[in-house]
């Protein structure tokens, strides 16, 4: 009778013997396939950023301490050129403040390196405002091709973005480079070698950060804030009015800050979470709702389809039908193609990771650009998803209950780029409730403290 009625309890509902966790642990899943399903996504020990061949500074201390220096620094930024930049709740300063962006801005290390502080809390305002959202920088070092379209393949060449726009820090390479030179260098030079001689205004125009990045110039009047990236080849600014042997050499550096940068970023993580616990045998780490949750998550909400491995996220562009709405009072999100166009250009990129600034390749880029991706973003990490102020790539979505709400329905009907592969769910009232909660019990404890400021 005894040996009866072990079976019975051992026996799923689908006839599969159960599998119970570790020695004299509590959790027991419902079938052999639910428990590799759950181990899929947290298989112990969270994997460390594999590899980075592009970079061979990327496991270097010395580097991510200077990466460290350079995320938190607003030295490299030039001028505030938004209205909106009033000196109000949110802003950086006034308009024409000048060396007030940081990394750190938009990426704010108390909102687990999201943007809580911009108004709105949706896209960023950095010298102006932008058109996506700021990533969660946590676990970013999972990825290989980066952005929420793919525009980068590597954080080397990322941190141009960011550097010569004119909504984020409004510089330019030759001005970062010459900061690095007048307040980094010893640090630079111990990790990456000797810097160009940047201090010989001979060679290298001085610059300010009041004539950077895009400024009005009476030897240079076509230079306009029209929201491209400046102090780039071919923009008519003073990086153009180099020699070609020195615009490589002030490019290096800024490379090198991407890399160095990188070092950092790759110590940045969301943690174990309650759920991992629960996977490990701790049958008191989720409540009975959350449980039911994570049963829907990898049952009928199907996240796992994209949502999957140890950090959620198959690391992929899907199309989610998310139809243009008006975003922070600012702009309409229209004809966003995403990783068809960002992708493109970052293999068109001559800083890709095919290139001489790359020290390797893996093969990281596509030989060409499927038509799938045609309006399609990444797929965002799931750890630490509910310390994010708002979701999607233009956190057109505030919460998670709106998230699996949209989900839910199947996404949107009609007016956005490409096809959406979502179709409806139907979630009860009730399912939907339960999925949030897991998604809540997905938070980890974050970065060590030591790596929350500037050192």
């Amino acid at each position: 009778m005894r040996l009866a009625l072990l079976t019975l309890l051992l026996l799923g509902c689908d006839g599969a013997m159960l599998a119970p966790g570790p020695a004299d642990a509590g959790t027991v899943f419902t079938s052999e396939r639910e428990r590799l399903a759950f181990t899929e996504l947290s298989p112990g020990a969270l994997p460390e950023p594999p590899r980075d061949v592009t970079n061979r500074h990327a496991d270097d201390p010395a580097a991510a301490a200077l990466g460290q220096k350079l995320f938190f620094t607003t030295l490299l930024s030039g001028a505030l050129v938004d209205p909106d930049q009033n000196g109000g709740d949110g802003t950086l300063g006034q308009k024409g403040d000048t060396q007030k962006v940081a990394c750190a801005s938009c990426h704010v290390p108390e909102d687990f390196f999201s943007d809580g502080r911009s108004p709105s809390h949706q896209v960023s305002l950095a010298a102006g405002w932008g058109r996506r959202r700021a990533p969660s920088l946590l676990d970013a070092a999972q990825s290989k091709l980066l952005m929420w379209d793919g525009r980068h393949d590597a954080f080397y060449n990322q941190v141009f973005t960011p550097l010569e726009s004119v909504v984020e820090l409004n510089s330019s390479r030759l001005f970062a480079a010459q900061q690095v030179f007048a307040h980094f260098k010893a640090e630079y030079e111990a990790v990456f070698g000797a810097l160009p001689p940047l201090g010989d205004t001979a060679r290298f125009p001085p610059l300010s950060a009041a004539l950077t990045g895009c400024q009005p110039r009476s030897t240079q009047p076509s230079l306009t804030c029209d929201g491209t990236v400046h102090g780039v080849p071919g923009d008519g600014a003073e990086f153009d009015g180099l020699s070609e042997a020195d615009q490589v050499a002030v490019t290096r550096v800024v490379v090198n800050l991407g890399k160095a940068i990188e070092a950092y970023l790759r110590l940045l993580s969301c943690g174990p979470s309650r759920f991992d616990r629960w996977v490990s045998g701790d049958a008191a780490a989720l409540s009975e709702a959350e449980q039911r949750g994570a049963r829907l998550f990898i049952g009928k909400g199907n996240c796992s389809r994209c949502h999957s491995g140890a950090y959620l996220t198959d690391h992929e562009f899907h199309n989610v039908g998310l139809s243009p709405r008006v975003v922070a009072s600012v702009f309409l999100d229209a004809n966003d193609v995403g990783a068809s166009a960002g992708v493109a250009a970052s293999l068109a990129d001559p800083l890709n990771s095919l290139s001489a600034y790359s020290d390797g390749d893996d093969g990281r880029l596509p030989a060409v650009v499927p038509p799938a991706w045609q309006g399609a973003f990444k797929t965002p990490s799931l750890r630490c998803v509910a310390k994010r102020p708002s979701l999607f790539h233009t956190g057109q979505v505030l919460n998670l209950d709106a998230a699996v709400a949209f989900f839910s329905k199947g996404g949107d009907a009609f007016g956005y780029p490409g096809n959406s592969e979502l179709a409806p769910l139907e979630l009860t009232d009730e399912e939907r409730a339960e999925l949030v909660a897991f998604l809540q019990a997905l938070d980890g404890p974050g970065p060590a403290a030591g790596l929350m400021a500037a050192p």
